[in-house]
């Protein structure tokens, strides 16, 4: 008893009181609740949730925690720090191409060497991405110097 004493302030809600709550349909609670998705004790034939259960699976899945598609596809192919390989598809490739070349500051000159030096902390093929820096407008290249173009525009 002397537990319960401390834990005054705990509530909890049915099934019933959670659908009505969120407006859901209460079989789609219980089946979140039966397959563990949703946190609960079940007393009885129903079950009970507490309120703090219910607002940690709500912010779970809160659209907050969402990430842009860039975000994505990094998170995808990077593997300890570096991408492994180059996505075949040109959007996404773009994508880790744009993260790679913010390592590069505007307005400074970088010879072939300080170019590759810092692909490859990214990635292993250095020369394919000066290459593709290149011919994305991402970087100019002028007698083996390259220099971010500050007109770039990242994408969204």
């Amino acid at each position: 008893m002397a537990g319960l004493k401390n834990k005054t302030n705990l509530k909890f809600y049915t099934t019933n009181e959670i659908a009505d709550l969120l407006k859901m349909n209460i079989q789609v609670i219980a089946r979140k609740l039966k397959h563990g998705e949703l946190v609960g004790y079940k007393i009885g034939k129903d079950w009970r949730v507490k309120e703090s259960d219910l607002m940690q699976w709500l912010e779970k899945h809160s659209n907050k925690n969402v990430m842009n598609p860039g975000q994505q596809v990094i998170e995808r192919f990077m593997k300890k720090g570096k991408f492994e390989t180059l996505p075949v598809q040109r959007k996404k490739r773009k994508y880790i191409l744009e993260h790679i070349l913010r390592q590069f500051d505007l307005n400074r000159v970088y010879s072939e060497k300080e170019v590759n030096e810092i692909v490859s902390e990214c990635h292993d093929d250095y020369c394919r991405v000066r290459r593709e820096f290149v011919d994305e407008g991402m970087m100019y290249r002028k007698d083996g110097k390259y220099r971010r173009n500050g007109s770039y525009r990242f994408t969204k």
